[in-house]
């Protein structure tokens, strides 16, 4: 079993740069297609966590129509955020890369190299 996992979204070229300079550097990541297999608000209470973001909107895609359709704005709190990303699963920013209690965004895909040993 994989140390790392990627939050990946196949569509999204930075999300399959940063999955390529994983595996160009040996490691084979657990993919989570999250658009497929929606992170639950603890989950992404975690994620939130471990990307060392004060507030859950720092992990929204505010420019996404799926934003205005959910009703938030930057002051919404995060138990709304967060209802917003499992009903709206665009929403959440990709992609994210953990390894145990760390996370990056991979914006750019050389932020995951910070996670390496």
């Amino acid at each position: 079993m994989s140390d790392y996992t990627i939050f990946h979204n196949p569509r999204c070229s930075k999300s399959r740069q940063t999955l390529a300079l994983l595996e160009e550097r040996g490691i084979t990541p657990i993919i989570v297609k999250y658009l497929d297999d929606i992170p639950d608000a603890a989950t992404l209470k975690s994620l939130i966590t471990k990307l060392g973001f004060t507030r859950a909107h720092d992990l929204v895609r505010n420019k996404e129509a799926d934003y205005k359709t959910a009703g938030l704005t930057a002051q919404s709190n995060d138990d709304n955020v967060i209802t917003a990303m499992t009903q709206y699963p665009k929403l959440i920013e990709r992609p994210i890369v953990v390894k145990g209690d760390q996370a990056v965004l991979g914006r750019p895909p050389e932020n995951a190299l910070t996670l390496l040993d």
